[in-house]
């Protein structure tokens, strides 16, 4: 949840048969821009990857728009998107330990390769080894995006939790979770949350005593790690701290079967772009699907969408070619650059500290002040202007705040100003307090029943957040969070789309 809703521009309802101008339209949608988070500059620290580079985004729009009418849903008809696909599957492969029997698909984004993963290693289980009740494994850091995925292909999760110092999933617990119906074990190079990568080698490892598929969600990190290790051999940046090893997490790995890697994060390429790699052609087949029991034409899909349009996939690859290799490994190094320094400017505001020593480009501070609310620092540093996403404590993980660096931030006054913002946000946090829970309504609400709530509780529990039938979202998040992060995870679960279900409203539309 990213923030308060933004009041509608006048006249982006439907109005009546008539069209409109394109530049009324075009003006219109400038208005609705003007009240999102910036995706440029660095100040949006989640969500948005900017390269810093001038030109990249104008040569992806190029690209996108040439390609935009193209349909991916058929290559024989598209050669073209064929040749894109396989240049930048190649690229990947070769930069993220794979071989000539490597093969790749490229899908709309890290949860559609989450999901095909997922749903690839069903298959596999069920017709290489008779597997009808799947499970899959994963520590409790893994992205959500695999739980969304055993939800919808019928897989029982298997959750393990990590360790509660390093935030990493714990090998050991992993192998002894493993069984005879284990469909696939999910390891993360970094996690998001913290920011440190899982032991991959050990775990896959012990995927392999089992005969189980191991997928490693390299989605935000794959690309930065994988050009950080060439950046460690660069003169480009003499000045930069050293680069520590890399440690061992891609395909290269014995037993990583299989690794998903978004293009549109740490490759900088128009939202929309990531990729799945499999060890081979052999186990991409498995999350394919085909169907010519119709009298239509014959279908075969290699991703969850039928029709897709080719424009993220020729503006991808237009940004990798223009880009290239050396200029990725200087990016990778500048974010080491500017993510260290961020790590060592944290250590001297008092209030904050590192929850996880980083291991990659993502930070997740936490609070070393039992008067500080990390809650509240996301909302002061709103205020000022930028945008640190808000992490509400679970498990044996507290409260944090999740910064993603990218490269737009490197340069060091980007830096000095964030350390300073952050400082100046502790403070305000310190004399404001903690966001307060009254613990008897807390503990009322956490007494419902999320499978039987009906429309009176649910108003119940939204107004505890401060959250009203209009929907809209109080100008401050702490307290909202607060009251999510006091209740059962399931009675939030329960509430999310409820919260999110009121910002929508088509009437009139």
């Amino acid at each position: 949840m990213s923030g308060t809703q933004q009041p509608e521009p006048t006249g982006t309802r439907a109005t009546g048969p008539q069209g409109r101008s394109a530049r009324a339209l075009l003006a219109r949608l400038d208005a609705l821009r003007a009240g999102d988070l910036p995706v440029r500059g660095g100040r949006t620290m989640a969500y948005v990857y900017d390269s810093g580079l001038d030109g990249v985004e104008e040569l992806a729009n190029e690209a996108a728009a040439r390609f935009a009418g193209v349909n991916g849903l058929d290559m024989t008809a598209f050669p073209s998107v064929v040749a894109l696909e396989n240049a930048v599957v190649a690229r990947a492969a070769r930069l993220l330990g794979g071989d000539g029997h490597t093969a790749g698909t490229f899908t709309s984004g890290g949860t559609e390769s989450c999901l095909l993963a997922v749903l690839t290693a069903r298959e596999h289980a069920r017709h290489t080894r008779g597997v009808r009740d799947p499970e899959l494994v994963l520590a409790d850091t893994a992205h959500p995006a695999f739980h969304k995925a055993a939800a919808l292909f019928g897989l029982r999760t298997v959750v393990v939790p990590a360790d509660p110092d390093t935030y990493r999933a714990p090998a050991g617990a992993m192998a002894a979770a493993l069984t005879g119906d284990t469909a696939l074990v999910v390891v993360s190079a970094p996690s998001y949350a913290h920011g440190v990568i899982d032991p991959v080698a050990d775990v896959a490892a012990a995927a392999v005593r089992r005969g189980v598929l191991c997928h490693v969600d390299a989605c935000i990190g794959g690309w930065y790690l994988g050009h950080l290790r060439l950046g460690r051999s660069s003169d480009a940046w003499p000045e930069a701290p050293p680069v520590p090893p890399v440690p061992p997490f891609d395909l290269s790995v014995p037993g990583v079967t299989s690794l998903s890697v978004d293009l549109h994060k740490y490759a900088y390429t128009a939202k929309g772009a990531s990729l799945l790699l499999a060890r081979d052609a052999e186990l991409r087949r498995y999350g394919w699907f085909s169907h010519a029991s119709w009298p239509g034409y014959p279908v075969v899909n290699a991703t969850l969408q039928g029709t897709k349009s080719a424009g993220p996939l020729a503006a991808a690859w237009a940004v990798l070619e223009h880009i290239g290799t050396d200029g990725y490994a200087e990016l990778a190094t500048r974010v080491h650059r500017a993510t260290r320094a961020l790590s060592e400017g944290v250590d001297r505001v008092d209030g904050v500290r590192a929850a996880a020593r980083p291991e990659a480009s993502l930070l997740a501070l936490a609070s070393d002040d039992p008067r500080v609310d990390v809650l509240v620092v996301a909302d002061e540093m709103r205020a000022e202007g930028w945008y640190l996403q808000p992490q509400p404590a679970y498990g044996g993980s507290p409260a944090t705040l999740h910064l993603t660096v990218t490269a737009a931030v490197a340069d060091g006054t980007t830096v000095r100003l964030l350390l300073g913002a952050l400082e100046r946000a502790v403070d305000a946090a310190r004399r404001l307090g903690p966001a307060h829970v009254d613990p008897a309504l807390a503990e009322a609400a956490a007494l419902l029943d999320p499978d039987l709530l009906g429309p009176e509780e649910v108003a119940l529990a939204l107004g505890l957040a401060g959250i009203g039938p209009d929907g809209h979202l109080p100008p401050r998040m702490a307290p909202v969070l607060a009251v999510l992060q006091s209740l059962p995870p399931r009675l939030t679960e329960r509430l999310l789309p409820e919260v999110i279900g009121r910002l929508y409203d088509t009437g009139g539309a």
